[in-house]
């Protein structure tokens, strides 16, 4: 007993085992179809790189128009002009010596002109004693004291090009210089500098000439420098190799209007990118968070539109593989927008194909029904033939087979002709039709086939303009329908009573046509059913069978199809007793057709 409670155990745990791994399965399936099918479903995709394409395109265009960099250059080149003129104007005071101080004259010094020196004198001799010179000495302290704080590099060039001083190699006295040694080996950039520093270089401006460090050259070698030794300061940006900005000031050195030399500043190569590239990388943290929010907007918005398009879809394919006899299509109507106006759409056309079938479904089984009978009468006919004895039983048998196949022949002329129309009526374009020649046609074609004993006919048309009596549709199918509706209307009418027929334009455009008879009327229960297909309810004295009961089912169809209506009403008067029923004075069908 033990042993099989044990076994019992764990089969039981076996099973829960087996359970939880398939509710697993399920759920996680869920969730793999809802992923696939609606967070990266191809609309998905397609609403968020759009979205992401917009968010770049403008990025990128703040990033390769923005201002920022330019400021901050012309900023920087200001900047640098006001410390290169204070500087200039301190080593200019204080670090300018004379060769032989006492061979100075200061009366002859009084005697120059604003901006001329003493090599400028035209006798020349004594006076090159005059001109001052640069003492590197006094010069260091004064250079190293206002450049150290800016992290500026400062060069010192005398009269002839020739370098002074350069700030990287100035210190103080007693100060231990340090220097980093290099790594053991040059690491490689990764993928995502490489593609920072492509980003830099593409946004880089083109126009920049190239940074050439001349060391201990000549500093003619600098544009600026040579506009600083000929008395006018100038700036220069220029780029590195690796597309790093590096602003360039030369301001002359001068003292009572004679120049000394020329104070070469410039800016650490990379100190403006880094701040431009901060600027930038705070413009990529906010891409990244929009990109991030536009991704989950993007997504929730195609939840709203692919979901309901996927059961739309859905709900298409069930009708298409007939999954059930009537599937129900989602509604989504009450949204107002392109998906509501959708599922509607869809809702009214399968809601319009299911009345379709079931239509030709119920044509089908009327057909078989009416085909039944004279087959059944036509074969009892023939199965009786050879057995009559008599020639007159088999001249009425003879008569009863000719009528029942002119009736079947009539009825598959008439289910030909039904079956076919709307076929025939979406194939063919529609035109303009002159409805007052179609019903004058239609009324004298009817006229000259009825017999003199038979009734009238009257013709009213309301005089209008011609224009009035246009209408957009198919000629010869309007011209069944009052062919028709005056045939059935004589067929009802007394021999001694009229058929009118009244023709006259509508105030909201398109025609009426009214045709009225002198007959019994419709009985009140009829009003309906006299449209239904293969419903005959004919006078006494017209035989059975003269009819299929489809002229006034296709006539019906035809208006529908032209968005026309048609409606059939009795004809009264008061009653002659009173408090009785109105009395009835015909029928009389009224039809309306739009003019566009």
């Amino acid at each position: 007993m033990t042993a099989t409670t044990e076994d019992q155990t764990i089969r039981e745990t076996e099973a829960d085992d087996a359970a939880d791994e398939a509710r697993f399965r399920r759920a996680h399936g869920g969730f793999s179809r809802f992923v696939g099918g609606h967070v990266f479903s191809s609309l998905t995709r397609r609403i968020i790189v759009v979205n992401l394409a917009a968010l770049v395109v403008l990025v990128s265009g703040i990033l390769y128009v923005n201002q920022f960099r330019a400021g901050l250059t012309d900023a920087r080149v200001a900047s640098l002009l006001v410390q290169g003129e204070i500087i200039a104007g301190a080593l200019a005071s204080s670090s300018t010596m004379a060769p032989n101080p006492t061979a100075i004259d200061p009366d002859r010094l009084l005697d120059f002109d604003t901006g001329q020196g003493a090599s400028n004198d035209e006798d020349g001799g004594v006076f090159d004693a005059y001109e001052f010179g640069i003492n590197p000495e006094r010069a260091a302290p004064i250079l190293r004291r206002l450049v150290s704080p800016t992290r500026t590099r400062a060069r010192i060039y005398d009269r002839d090009g020739a370098l002074v001083i350069d700030s990287r190699h100035l210190f103080a006295r007693g100060q231990i210089l340090s220097f980093e040694m290099p790594p053991p080996a040059a690491v490689e950039p990764g993928v995502m500098d490489h593609i920072w520093q492509t980003i830099n270089l593409w946004l880089q401006r083109s126009d920049l000439p190239l940074y050439k460090e001349l060391g201990g050259a000549n500093g003619k070698g600098y544009p600026e420098v040579v506009s600083a030794l000929e008395g006018t300061g100038r700036s220069i940006v220029r780029v590195t190799e690796r597309g790093e900005l590096i602003v360039s000031v030369a301001v002359p050195i001068q003292r009572y209007g004679t120049v000394y030399g020329s104070l070469l500043l410039s800016t650490e190569a990379g100190d403006i990118d880094a701040i431009v590239h901060a600027e930038r990388l705070a413009i990529v943290r906010v891409f990244v968070v929009a990109a991030s929010v536009t991704v989950l907007l993007s997504i929730l918005l195609a939840g709203t539109i692919a979901a309901p398009l996927r059961r739309l879809a859905d709900a298409a394919d069930r009708v298409r593989y007939g999954m059930k006899s009537r599937p129900e299509i989602p509604d989504y109507s009450h949204r107002g927008d392109e998906i509501g106006h959708l599922s509607q759409a869809v809702r009214d056309m399968t809601t319009a194909l299911y009345n379709r079938i079931e239509a030709i479904e119920s044509f089908a089984a009327d057909v078989a029904h009416e085909l039944k009978n004279p087959l059944t009468s036509l074969r009892s006919a023939v199965e009786t033939l050879p057995l009559a004895r008599t020639e007159d039983a088999k001249a009425r048998l003879t008569a009863i087979i000719q009528h029942d196949v002119r009736r079947l022949d009539r009825l598959i002329s008439d289910i030909s002709n039904a079956s076919r129309l709307d076929a025939e009526l979406a194939r063919q374009d529609a035109a303009p039709v002159d409805m007052r020649q179609v019903i004058e046609t239609v009324v004298n074609m009817v006229r000259d086939t009825t017999p003199p004993e038979g009734p009238k006919f009257q013709l009213d048309i309301q005089r209008a303009d011609p224009e009035d009596y246009f209408v957009i549709g198919h000629d010869i199918r309007l011209g069944q329908v009052f062919n028709n509706l005056i045939d059935n209307a004589r067929s009802f009418c007394r021999k001694d009573g009229t058929v009118r027929v009244r023709l006259r334009p509508m105030k909201s455009g398109g025609v009426e046509i009214i045709v009225e008879d002198d007959g019994p009327g419709i009985r009140a229960d009829q009003f309906e059913r006299i449209f239904e297909r293969f419903y005959t309810d004919r006078p006494d004295q017209e035989s059975f069978g003269q009819n299929s009961g489809l002229g006034l089912s296709i006539s019906k169809q035809i208006i529908d199809a032209h968005r026309g209506t048609i409606i059939a009403e009795n004809r009264t008067r008061p009653s002659p007793t009173p408090g009785g029923p109105p009395e009835v004075l015909g029928a009389r069908f009224i039809v309306r057709l739009p003019s566009e």
